[in-house]
């Protein structure tokens, strides 16, 4: 609908180029009807019109070359777009699916649709007029566009991508989208700025420099050289390197001589340079004005334990980590018969993926037809996923949980009741307290830090459910070309979506503690569309299926559990 709308302003547009030129032409030579009318009586005073009619010529042409320009930017605008589209509309899913082209894609929809309205004076509010008496009309917000820009850098850093790639619209060496435009990058860049992400955004406006000095022979841009060269010089001095930041600061003073807040920076650079020549002096001196060694840590002993447990959850996000093989040739492959009669006919294929605790994969358990029903019927219900608070109580949105979701009941629909009568069957458990079927849709780069399903003693969520979540199943509803997987941090393990297949684990001891080994996490969607549905099954009901072992079990009991062995090591 926008490239229509775009596509008629440009019409009209020349349209009425070509009629402000007739008015400009016309009013200038009726000027001399506004005078004592006595220019005709003497050549003398025919003469100085010629000068008159040259300032006419130059003032048109000029203002023509600049409509011109004007015009020519809203046609490459339009072309971007169209080309884009016509891209996107040959496989929806897999265009979408790459974060690049989400990003871009955001990125039309808001700087850059700003950018086109200021560029067309008129144009503001026959955009408004058009879409406001649309229902089907959506527009993204610069809230999108900086969950979109924090999601890429997300992607980056775990799965170790590098910008300069990225920008070329390569995930993983592979050309998967059209290469990043100067502008695009700036946006990232300066989204992530406004986010205090400063290491990142360097690293972005470095690259939408490189660009810029490539495109800006042709391209019209709503940024200047100057405005880049600031971002970078402040965010390097944000990174505390004050000597880059003052070296680029006067790179940008080349350029403009008059810009106040660089020339206001760099004695502020200079000084805070001085000070540190002279606190280097002193280190060299011995002088460093502290009474005792301070004891330096080495890297591995600095790490707090949520750096640590990050470092092991983006190594098995990206598959460089494998359980130990003293666990692994335990396990085993088989069909499963036991659980329930049914079982007896159509056994279900299951994969033993750990032993202690328990983890296993069912293949096959849900059909491609049911997957489809259950997105239908979940799409119109999505909301951004919440995750418990434990201080308030209260369900909440978190950074840490990137996605949408919603919940089915069984009694809406025959499909979900068997989807769920299917799960009893697996698990053997019962369904008496069983949580409704969540279905969730990973966005850009959408993930879920590691968590724990059941609550903690602390917390009293479940008090009034049925007890505790005993067990987790979790059916993977698409397939995903790269990363998505769910990774258990305390065990070394990855599981890769499968479309069709299903995971289940035990939450909890035999004792109804909580198995803090069952800790695990989401990774971000690097490229596809991730959909999964989950069913929690409670404690309640399952009195003579599972009953509770007498001897106490700590939540935090040692495990003898051998260290995961990355990949790389081998």
């Amino acid at each position: 609908m926008f490239r229509r709308i775009v596509h008629k302003l440009v019409e009209e547009m020349v349209a009425k180029t070509k009629l402000l030129h007739i008015c400009c032409y016309l009013l200038l030579f009726d000027v001399s009807s506004w005078t004592s009318a006595e220019v005709f009586t003497a050549i003398s005073d025919v003469e100085p019109l010629l000068e008159t009619h040259k300032r006419i010529i130059d003032d048109l042409d000029d203002y023509i070359g600049k409509e011109e320009k004007r015009l020519k930017t809203l046609k490459k605008q339009l072309n971007i777009y169209r080309r884009e589209h016509y891209k996107a509309m040959e496989d929806i899913p897999n265009y979408l699916g790459n974060p690049i082209n989400a990003f871009t894609l955001i990125k039309r929809l808001t700087t850059d649709l700003d950018f086109i309205e200021d560029s067309i004076n008129i144009g503001t509010d026959y955009i408004k007029n058009v879409t406001v008496n649309h229902d089907d009309v959506k527009y993204p917000v610069l809230e999108d566009l900086a969950g979109a820009a924090q999601a890429l850098t997300r992607l980056q850093e775990t799965y170790h991508l590098h910008i300069e790639e990225l920008a070329e619209g390569l995930l993983n060496g592979v050309r998967y989208s059209f290469p990043m435009t100067a502008g695009d990058c700036y946006e990232l860049g300066r989204a992530l700025y406004n986010n205090k992400d400063f290491e990142n955004s360097l690293e972005w406006m470095r690259v939408a420099y490189k660009k810029f000095k490539v495109e800006s022979q042709a391209e019209n841009h709503p940024f200047t050289e100057v405005d880049i060269l600031e971002y970078i010089s402040f965010s390097l001095y944000m990174l505390d390197d004050v000597k880059e930041a003052l070296i680029w600061t006067e790179k940008l003073l080349k350029l403009d001589p008059n810009h106040t807040r660089a020339r206001g920076n760099v004695p502020h650079y200079k000084k805070a340079l001085a000070k540190e020549k002279e606190k280097l002096k002193k280190d060299k001196r011995g002088d460093t004005g502290d009474d005792e060694d301070v004891e330096e840590k080495k890297p591995e002993e600095a790490l707090t334990d949520y750096q640590k447990e990050r470092k092991v959850y983006e190594s098995l996000c990206r598959g460089e980590m494998d359980i130990p093989s003293v666990i692994a040739k335990k396990l085993k492959c088989r069909y499963l018969t036991e659980n329930h009669p049914f079982l007896k006919y159509a056994p279900i294929k299951m994969e033993e993926m750990y032993l202690d605790p328990t983890i296993v994969m069912f293949h096959g358990v849900m059909s491609d037809e049911e997957i489809e029903f259950i997105q239908e019927m979940a799409k119109p219900r999505f909301k951004r996923a919440v995750v418990h608070d434990p201080k308030t109580g209260e369900m909440v949105q978190a950074n840490y949980r990137i996605s949408k979701s919603s919940w089915l009941r069984d009694e809406e629909s025959p499909i979900v009741e068997r989807i769920s009568r299917r799960v009893a069957d697996m698990t053997g458990l019962s369904m008496i307290y069983a949580e409704e079927l969540q279905v969730v849709n990973y966005g850009i780069g959408g993930h879920y830090e590691p968590h724990y399903d059941f609550a903690r003693r602390s917390e009293s969520i479940f008090k009034k459910h049925g007890g505790n979540r005993i067990a987790t199943v979790l059916f993977y509803m698409s397939d995903v070309a790269q990363g998505g997987a769910t990774v258990f941090t305390e065990l070394g393990l990855s599981l890769f979506p499968e479309k069709g297949a299903a995971a289940f684990w035990l939450n909890l001891h035999p004792s109804g503690e909580g198995d803090l080994a069952t800790r695990h996490a989401a990774c971000p969607v690097l490229r596809g569309s991730k959909w999964v549905s989950n069913k929690w099954i409670h404690q309640g009901g399952q009195e003579f299926i599972k009953p509770c072992d007498l001897e106490y079990q700590d939540e935090a009991i040692a495990r003898k559990i051998p260290r995961p062995i990355p990949k790389t090591s081998r």
